[in-house]
Formats: C-alpha cells, structure tokens, sequence
C-alpha cells in the first residue's frame, strides 16, 4: 500500500424481488447526464446493454514490448453511473486483485443500472514475475506517472490508456491496493479521497461509507498541487471524480475473509449508487483516520523487527519496532510520534533505506471539513 479488528455485517445479503420491483428501481436511478448509450466500449471489450463483455486494454509496442490488460464492461440494462473498479496497479497485492475476478460474474447486467469497468490487474509483468511495486519491464512503477504519456515506456503508455479508457468515462473511481508481498494491512479499510469539490467530495464520503468497513481514512489533496494527478486516484480528483481508495490483505497471503469482505464492499456502493438492488448498510461503528499521518521510514538498509501488530492503539513515544545491523546488533527503536492506530507494517525483516516501516494514523473525533494540504 503505498491494517485485528474483524468485521461483522459484512456477509452477502440476499433480496427477493419482482421483476416488476427491479425495473422500477432501474427506470428510476437512470442519471440524466449520461447518455442512452446501446452499447459501451473499453479496450477490445464491447458490451451491449444488459451484457458483460471481456477483453484487453491493448498497450502498443514502442521503445518496449506491448502489453495487454484485462479488462471486463458490465453494461447494465437501463443507464445510470459508471463506476470504474481498478486493481493490481501494485499487483503483487494479491487479495484485491482476486476479489476483482469473483466480482465480475457476481454482477447481473440485467439487473444492473450503468455500467461498471473492472480491471482486476494492470500490471501484468509485476504479477506473472512476483514483482512487487515496479515493472520489471521498464523498471518503474503504475502509481506515480499519471496521466501517462503514450510516447513512453510500457508503464507510462499503459497509464496514459488507462487515463483516456477508463478514468474519463468514469463517474466514480475506485483505486483498491493492499499488503504488498513486503506489507501487512492489519484490517481492510476505506479512504474517501477528497479535493475540496462539495459534491464529489460528500459523495465519495457517502461510498467509503456504505462499503461498509470500520476503518475509514480521510485523504485531503489539493487539486492544484502539481503532484496530485500523478496517481491513478489523484488523475481521477483533478478529473472531479467521485474517488475512493480500498486496501486488504498482507505479505501475499489471499485470505478468504478479505475477498469476502471486498467483494460485498463493492456490491454494497452499487446498492448505495442504487444501481443495484441491495442494501447498503453504512459502516456499523466507524473509526475515522486521519490520512495524513505519519508514515515512518528506514533511515538505513538492515534487518526490521515488529514490537507491534498492525491495527493496534498506541501512544506517542511507544516502541513500534527496532533495527538492527546484519550481525544482529541493535542500531535503533521506532517510536510512535502520534497517539493513532498502526494501519500498516513492513511486513519483513528485509530493510532498505527509505522503505516505510510502519504507518500510524491519528483517530479523528468526526469527519472533518476539507482541509487544503501543503504542496505535495
């Protein structure tokens, strides 16, 4: 990601309706701005409506290899949103990843108002290759270069496609992440991304809400800063996207409770965008978090050891760790600089300079008005 609180209330919950009842609702939650479209169009993957359509987004050959990204349109049977739902840009990040394959045949479109676009996994050299972060391709990595740039490297034509394919025909984007093959998220958790728009911003509020987990960050970023679009989920804001961010799973393991809970998160908003019919129950006891707490990084390369487990409370000054050289002498202690819960471990002892060791997050006592972020 770049968090052991288990949740309840998450299970599938299941609606017997009339068919008269579904097209009522479908009629009903048609968005008047968009389009009647018969059919919509991702990559190779055209889908008309009340059919799910697969295929590739085809990134070209140039200065490397081409690459081809799997891509599946569920084009519902009346118009409404599109929400857009995109993992393994980090794609050894297995359990988001897996969710997004067991979401896809779990959408009806014949019960489906709008369009939903899921891209299980963008980085496809990074996952075959056990890669984590970068492309083993051209070294670099899916998360810092939008918009992309169709000139560049196989990871910067794949991003500036995914920008022009999927983040501009979207309404709402999702952006799911999660433990790394290095990283331990404790507890799956949601993150409203905010850029100081009233609508989009309450909105995808709303959403991180009605997926339904208990931790909920809060991610302020100012759509001015030159760094903001840079991200799958920052390109998506300065866009005025509605925007959410969703993280699960730990050091390569898929544990069937995350796919659960993720891919019921992911029905739950398409209940609250009523583009199903579906409870969306909101959070049961939400702890809201502050996004922009401090991430702790290795000042040196060497060997990590955990005092901690992720998703604990700790107190400012409370030992969060220790390193040490390669011959086991001690080197220095991580301490916690806020009160907060520790959202995210470095899952291994392998430490090299600058690699995030641990991450603790300040509890917010409400959700708080947006706040306009320093440059970043």
């Amino acid at each position: 990601m770049n968090h052991s609180i288990r949740h309840s209330g998450l299970q599938a919950m299941v609606i017997v309706a009339s068919a008269a009842a579904i097209t009522a609702l479908l009629s009903a939650t048609a968005d008047a701005q968009q389009p009647d479209r018969s059919t919509f169009t991702v990559g190779t993957a055209t889908a008309q409506r009340a059919t799910t359509a697969t295929g590739v987004i085809a990134v070209p050959a140039g200065s490397d290899s081409a690459l081809a990204i799997p891509v599946a349109v569920i084009h519902g049977a009346h118009p409404g949103p599109v929400v857009a739902f995109v993992a393994g840009t980090h794609a050894t990040e297995y359990s988001t990843i897996i969710a997004m394959q067991r979401l896809i045949p779990r959408i009806d479109p014949a019960k489906l108002a709008g369009t939903v676009i899921i891209v299980p996994a963008v980085n496809i050299p990074s996952f075959t290759s056990m890669t984590p972060i970068r492309n083993p391709v051209d070294g670099k990595t899916m998360v810092g270069g939008y918009p992309g740039d169709t000139a560049g490297t196989q990871s910067q034509r794949a991003m500036a496609l995914l920008t022009s394919q999927v983040i501009a025909q979207a309404d709402v984007v999702v952006d799911f992440h999660g433990g790394d093959l290095d990283e331990d998220v404790g507890a799956p958790f949601s993150a409203v991304v905010r850029g100081g728009r009233a609508k989009p911003d309450s909105e995808g509020l709303r959403m991180a809400m009605a997926f339904g987990l208990n931790h909920i960050l809060i991610m302020d970023r100012s759509a001015e800063a030159p760094r903001t679009g840079g991200t799958l989920a920052g390109q998506a804001l300065i866009r005025g996207k509605t925007v959410i961010l969703v993280a699960a799973g730990r050091s390569g393991v898929v544990a069937p409770a995350d796919l659960t809970t993720i891919v019921n998160g992911s029905l739950n908003m398409l209940g609250a965008l009523k583009m199903l019919i579906r409870p969306a129950p909101h959070a049961l006891h939400p702890l809201f978090l502050d996004g922009a707490g401090p991430r702790i990084a290795a000042e040196r390369a060497g060997v990590w050891f955990a005092s901690v487990a992720p998703n604990v409370m700790v107190k400012k000054g409370q030992q969060l760790g220790y390193t040490t050289d390669f011959l086991g002498q001690k080197t220095g202690a991580v301490l916690s600089p806020v009160d907060g819960l520790v959202v995210y471990i470095h899952g291994v002892p392998s430490m090299q300079r600058g690699v995030v060791l641990v991450e603790v997050l300040p509890v917010l006592p409400s959700v708080p008005e947006w706040r306009a972020p320093s440059a970043r």
